[in-house]
């Protein structure tokens, strides 16, 4: 039994792309990759207002926090072809439940024609690097080409 759950791992993990954290994307802040691509489907783990720029957290303003972590999810996507239309699934995580209509205003100005992806957004206690927001997702890679302009 053992053996036989040891090969079904790796026969996913065939199937499976790793993409570690790259400079354009964040540091490295713990041992996880910042997205894997498996089957078509982009697990992008949680965006921290990380300003590639400078290096720096932004921890003091949640609006600006957002809109960062929302850059850097749209950083990788474009690494990976994709746009924020194919996101499917958002997971939102916030400090304080008191700037839930400041996330929601900044999170919805990165979405064309109001097509939203389902979503999660809840209060935890405390953050990395005591950010106030931190934005994970799921996207699905297009099944037709998208038209060029």
């Amino acid at each position: 039994m053992k053996n036989v759950l040891i090969v079904t791992a790796l026969l996913l993990l065939g199937a499976s792309q790793v993409f570690p954290q790259k400079k354009e994307n964040q540091k490295p802040v713990a041992p996880f990759s910042s997205a894997i691509m498996a089957k078509g489907t982009l697990y992008l783990s949680g965006q921290l207002p990380l300003v590639p720029e400078t290096d720096s957290m932004i921890t003091n303003d949640v609006r600006k926090a957002t809109e960062q972590c929302m850059k850097n999810m749209g950083a990788v996507l474009k690494k990976h072809g994709l746009l924020y239309e194919d996101l499917v699934m958002v997971n939102i995580y916030m400090t304080n439940m008191d700037d839930y209509a400041v996330i929601n205003e900044v999170y919805a100005s990165f979405f064309k024609n109001n097509k939203y992806p389902a979503r999660v957004a809840v209060q935890v206690v405390r953050l990395p690097f005591d950010v106030p927001v931190e934005i994970s997702a799921v996207a699905v890679m297009p099944i037709k080409p998208r038209p060029t302009s």
